[in-house]
Protein backbone atom coordinates (compact mmCIF):
# COMPACT_ATOMS: atom_id res chain seq x y z
CA UNK A 1 0.00 0.00 0.00
CA UNK A 2 3.14 2.52 0.80
CA UNK A 3 4.41 1.23 -2.65
CA UNK A 4 1.01 2.25 -3.86
CA UNK A 5 0.67 5.53 -2.99
CA UNK A 6 4.23 6.50 -3.23
CA UNK A 7 3.81 5.52 -7.42
CA UNK A 8 0.53 7.43 -7.36
CA UNK A 9 2.23 10.61 -5.82
CA UNK A 10 5.16 10.17 -8.89
CA UNK A 11 2.72 10.28 -11.14
CA UNK A 12 0.84 13.43 -9.99
CA UNK A 13 3.77 15.34 -9.54
CA UNK A 14 5.06 13.50 -12.91
CA UNK A 15 2.05 15.27 -14.85
CA UNK A 16 2.31 18.58 -12.64
CA UNK A 17 6.08 18.81 -14.47
CA UNK A 18 4.95 18.04 -17.28
CA UNK A 19 2.37 20.59 -17.75
CA UNK A 20 4.26 23.82 -16.39
CA UNK A 21 6.77 22.55 -19.17
CA UNK A 22 4.60 22.41 -21.62
CA UNK A 23 3.18 25.62 -20.71
CA UNK A 24 6.49 27.41 -20.51
CA UNK A 25 7.55 25.81 -24.29
CA UNK A 26 7.92 29.01 -26.42
CA UNK A 27 5.92 28.70 -29.93
CA UNK A 28 9.40 29.89 -31.95
CA UNK A 29 13.17 29.04 -31.79
CA UNK A 30 15.92 31.19 -32.95
CA UNK A 31 17.00 30.69 -36.95
CA UNK A 32 19.41 32.17 -38.94
CA UNK A 33 20.23 35.86 -38.96
CA UNK A 34 19.64 38.28 -42.13
CA UNK A 35 21.58 41.48 -42.96
CA UNK A 36 20.20 43.18 -45.54
CA UNK A 37 21.23 46.26 -47.04
CA UNK A 38 18.71 49.24 -48.31
CA UNK A 39 20.12 50.06 -51.82
CA UNK A 40 18.34 53.00 -53.59
CA UNK A 41 19.50 53.58 -57.34
CA UNK A 42 20.39 56.86 -58.85
CA UNK A 43 18.24 57.51 -61.91
CA UNK A 44 19.64 55.73 -65.28
CA UNK A 45 22.16 53.27 -63.19
CA UNK A 46 20.04 50.24 -62.20
CA UNK A 47 21.56 48.15 -64.79
CA UNK A 48 25.07 49.77 -64.09
CA UNK A 49 24.40 48.70 -60.16
CA UNK A 50 22.77 45.52 -60.90
CA UNK A 51 25.54 44.31 -63.58
CA UNK A 52 28.15 45.12 -60.74
CA UNK A 53 25.82 43.28 -57.82
CA UNK A 54 25.92 39.95 -60.38
CA UNK A 55 29.19 39.94 -60.38
CA UNK A 56 31.47 41.46 -57.81
CA UNK A 57 29.22 41.36 -55.25
CA UNK A 58 27.57 37.85 -56.04
CA UNK A 59 31.88 36.93 -55.69
CA UNK A 60 32.10 38.37 -52.68
CA UNK A 61 28.74 36.78 -50.93
CA UNK A 62 30.17 33.48 -52.81
CA UNK A 63 33.82 34.01 -51.28
CA UNK A 64 32.16 34.34 -47.53
CA UNK A 65 30.06 31.35 -47.99
CA UNK A 66 33.03 29.44 -49.27
CA UNK A 67 35.22 31.07 -46.19
CA UNK A 68 32.48 29.56 -43.75
CA UNK A 69 31.73 32.95 -42.66
CA UNK A 70 27.68 32.93 -44.07
CA UNK A 71 25.38 30.60 -45.41
CA UNK A 72 23.55 32.12 -47.95
CA UNK A 73 22.38 35.61 -49.70
CA UNK A 74 19.29 37.43 -51.92
CA UNK A 75 18.83 40.24 -53.72
CA UNK A 76 15.30 41.59 -53.25
CA UNK A 77 13.70 43.98 -55.89
CA UNK A 78 11.19 46.63 -53.97
CA UNK A 79 8.16 47.05 -56.01
CA UNK A 80 7.35 50.79 -56.81
CA UNK A 81 9.26 52.29 -53.71
CA UNK A 82 8.46 55.58 -52.93
CA UNK A 83 10.46 58.61 -52.55
CA UNK A 84 12.89 57.94 -49.77
CA UNK A 85 12.77 54.08 -49.36
CA UNK A 86 15.09 51.59 -51.18
CA UNK A 87 14.43 49.92 -54.34
CA UNK A 88 17.47 46.98 -54.21
CA UNK A 89 17.89 44.87 -50.75
CA UNK A 90 21.13 43.07 -50.59
CA UNK A 91 20.78 40.51 -48.07
CA UNK A 92 23.05 38.01 -46.17
CA UNK A 93 22.33 34.88 -44.69
CA UNK A 94 24.51 33.95 -41.35
CA UNK A 95 23.95 30.79 -38.96
CA UNK A 96 23.24 32.95 -36.13
CA UNK A 97 24.46 36.06 -34.16
CA UNK A 98 27.52 34.23 -33.45
CA UNK A 99 28.68 35.09 -36.65
CA UNK A 100 29.39 38.72 -36.30
CA UNK A 101 31.89 37.48 -33.26
CA UNK A 102 35.13 37.10 -35.97
CA UNK A 103 37.87 39.14 -35.07
CA UNK A 104 38.59 42.02 -37.07
CA UNK A 105 41.91 40.85 -37.69
CA UNK A 106 40.42 37.63 -38.85
CA UNK A 107 38.28 39.81 -41.52
CA UNK A 108 40.21 42.50 -42.44
CA UNK A 109 42.74 39.30 -43.73
CA UNK A 110 40.09 37.31 -45.26
CA UNK A 111 38.98 40.18 -46.95
CA UNK A 112 42.51 41.51 -48.36
CA UNK A 113 42.84 37.67 -49.40
CA UNK A 114 39.86 38.11 -51.58
CA UNK A 115 39.51 41.59 -52.58
CA UNK A 116 42.36 43.57 -52.28
CA UNK A 117 43.13 46.09 -49.34
CA UNK A 118 41.50 47.98 -47.17
CA UNK A 119 41.90 51.77 -49.69
CA UNK A 120 40.98 49.80 -52.68
CA UNK A 121 37.92 48.65 -51.07
CA UNK A 122 37.38 51.91 -49.99
CA UNK A 123 37.90 53.32 -53.54
CA UNK A 124 35.20 50.74 -54.99
CA UNK A 125 32.78 52.42 -52.08
CA UNK A 126 33.43 55.58 -53.65
CA UNK A 127 33.07 54.39 -57.16
CA UNK A 128 29.69 52.57 -56.57
CA UNK A 129 28.29 55.69 -55.03
CA UNK A 130 27.75 57.38 -58.47
CA UNK A 131 25.46 54.38 -59.10
CA UNK A 132 23.37 54.02 -55.65
CA UNK A 133 23.01 55.43 -52.17
CA UNK A 134 23.17 53.13 -48.99
CA UNK A 135 20.06 54.04 -47.21
CA UNK A 136 20.30 51.62 -44.43
CA UNK A 137 20.84 48.34 -42.99
CA UNK A 138 18.35 45.73 -41.24
CA UNK A 139 19.33 43.16 -39.26
CA UNK A 140 16.34 40.10 -38.86
CA UNK A 141 16.39 37.07 -37.02
CA UNK A 142 14.20 34.50 -38.79
CA UNK A 143 11.72 32.28 -36.27
CA UNK A 144 11.03 28.86 -36.73
CA UNK A 145 7.83 28.08 -36.10
CA UNK A 146 6.99 25.42 -33.62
Amino acid sequence: MKHLKSAAALAAVSLVVSAIAAAQTPPVSNGPVWDCAQIRTKDGRSDDYMKWVATQWKAQEEAMIKGGYAIGYKVYSVIAAREGEPDVLLCTKFKNMAAFDTPVAEMYSFMAKHFGSVSKADQQEVDRGSMRTVLGDVMLRQLNLK
